[in-house]
C-alpha cells in the first residue's frame, strides 16, 4: 500500500486540476502516471515540479532534448527508482534505444564505484592512501557508443548527487576541456536536481 495515496485526475480540484492540466499537456495529452499524482496531495510541491521540469528537463537551452533525458534518466538509475526510470525510458521513446539505456546504466554503475573510492581517500583523513594505486578498471567509459560529452555531463552530475568532491572537480575540469560550456554544466545540474527531487518524494510515496 503506497504511504501517500495518488490523487486521481478526477478528485482535483482548484490548483491541482489547472497543474494537472498543464502537466497532461506537457506530456502530450496522455493520463498522468502515479508519480505525479502522488505530487497532487502537496499542491505547492507539484506545481515548483511542473515548472522546474518544464523548463530544466524538457526545456530549451545548452543541452539537447536527447542529453537532457540521458541525464534525467542517469539520476533515476542512481537513485534506483524504478517508477522514474520507466517513466522516463517512455518520455524518451526511440531517443534512447535498449543497447543506449543498458549503457547508460554502466557508466552510472562505474561513476558509482569510482565516487566510492575517491570519497574514502577524501574522508579517510590520511595521506597514506593517496599515492597507492587507485587500481580499479574503468574501461566502460571509453567502451560504449555514448559520446564523451554524454559520459562526462552525466558523471558529473552522479558524482554531485552521490557527494564525491574529488570526482565532481575532475569531471567539471574534463567537461571544460571538451569544449562544453559553463551554463551547459550548470543546466546539467539542474536537470538532475529537479529529478533528483522527483525521485526522493516518489520513494516517500512508495
Amino acid at each position: 500500500m503506497s504511504r501517500i495515496v495518488p490523487l486521481p485526475e478526477a478528485e482535483a480540484a482548484d490548483k491541482v486540476a489547472q497543474t494537472y492540466a498543464r502537466l497532461r499537456e506537457l506530456l502530450g495529452g496522455e493520463p498522468l502516471p502515479e508519480p505525479l499524482l502522488a505530487m497532487g496531495r502537496v499542491p505547492a510541491f507539484l506545481h515548483d515540479f511542473y515548472m522546474n521540469f518544464k523548463k530544466f528537463v524538457l526545456g530549451s537551452g545548452q543541452l539537447t532534448e536527447r542529453e537532457r533525458l540521458q541525464i534525467a534518466l542517469a539520476v533515476s538509475l542512481n537513485a534506483g527508482c524504478d517508477d522514474w526510470t520507466a517513466l522516463l525510458r517512455q518520455r524518451a521513446g526511440e531517443q534512447i534505444t535498449d543497447a543506449e539505456y543498458a549503457e547508460l546504466a554502466a557508466v552510472v554503475a562505474a561513476c558509482n564505484m569510482y565516487n566510492t573510492f575517491f570519497k574514502f581517500r577524501a574522508l579517510s583523513g590520511s595521506d597514506l592512501f593517496q599515492g597507492m594505486s587507485i587500481g580499479l578498471r574503468a574501461h566502460t567509459f571509453s567502451g560504449t557508443s555514448l559520446d564523451e560529452r554524454t559520459i562526462e555531463l552525466v558523471n558529473t552530475v552522479v558524482s554531485n548527487l552521490n557527494g564525491c568532491k574529488p570526482c565532481t572537480e575532475g569531471h567539471v575540469t574534463k567537461c571544460r576541456q571538451l569544449g562544453i560550456a559553463d551554463e551547459a554544466i550548470l543546466e546539467a545540474i539542474q536537470c538532475g536536481s529537479v529529478i533528483q527531487s522527483a525521485v526522493c518524494y516518489q520513494r516517500a510515496a512508495r
